[in-house]
């Protein structure tokens, strides 16, 4: 059983309970523009103004850019896609529109911005890796993700490290070593549909199978 306080006003409460989850703002998924080595700044993708990463012929729009709502990932798309179309001038178009959306993601990022404060807030029990159960007190005796990974198994369940990864960066500046395919979990079967598609279609060198 977990006593927690907390404030309401001037007054402080005590509640209770078996469990207490916490969540802190939203995390843009990089991953996909990692594996493609995209370059990365302050945990975003890096963009010119016609939404082009460092990596020729490829762009990035909305969540991995920085999160900022639903009407400016639409926008950035629509440059986007404008852009890889050849229009670019039709994309300039909407440059002021990002501009003023833009405006209301820096907002969030200054209201939600992670205080210094929460870094104490972790109790030895209190379970950062929910997957796989692990607490903060395991993880404080390793120096590296690569060495809490190995010895704790954090990271390893069915979110592969998307939860705590950002938590252990924040709580012991931590990183991922790597990103591998696949990016999200699938079924074999669905590996073993594209392996046998390999075998029985045409090459497209011999004409024979591949």
């Amino acid at each position: 059983m977990i006593s927690q306080g907390f404030n309401i006003g001037t007054k402080t409460r005590t509640i209770s309970c078996d469990y207490l989850a916490c969540g802190f703002h939203l995390v843009p998924n990089t991953e996909l523009a990692q594996l493609l080595r995209c370059t990365l700044g302050n945990g975003l993708v890096q963009t010119d103004d016609l939404q082009r990463t460092s990596v020729p012929e490829i762009f990035c729009a909305g969540e991995p850019t920085g999160v900022g709502g639903l009407e400016l990932a639409l926008v950035e798309g629509q440059i986007a896609g404008l852009a890889a179309g050849g229009r670019s001038d039709s994309a300039q178009l909407l440059f002021a529109a990002r501009k003023k959306m833009r405006s209301f993601a820096r907002a969030l990022d200054r209201t939600f911005a992670l205080r210094r404060e929460l870094r104490r807030m972790p109790r030895p029990e209190t379970i950062v890796c929910r997957c796989e159960d692990v607490a903060y007190s395991r993880l404080a005796q390793r120096r590296s993700w690569r060495a809490a990974k190995l010895l704790t198994r954090c990271g390893m369940g069915p979110w592969q490290g998307r939860v705590c990864g950002p938590a252990t960066h924040f709580l012991f500046d931590w990183s991922p070593d790597s990103v591998r395919p696949p990016i999200f979990p699938t079924r074999f079967e669905n590996l073993s549909a594209l392996a046998f598609k390999a075998e029985t279609e045409p090459s497209q060198v011999t004409g024979g199978r591949a």
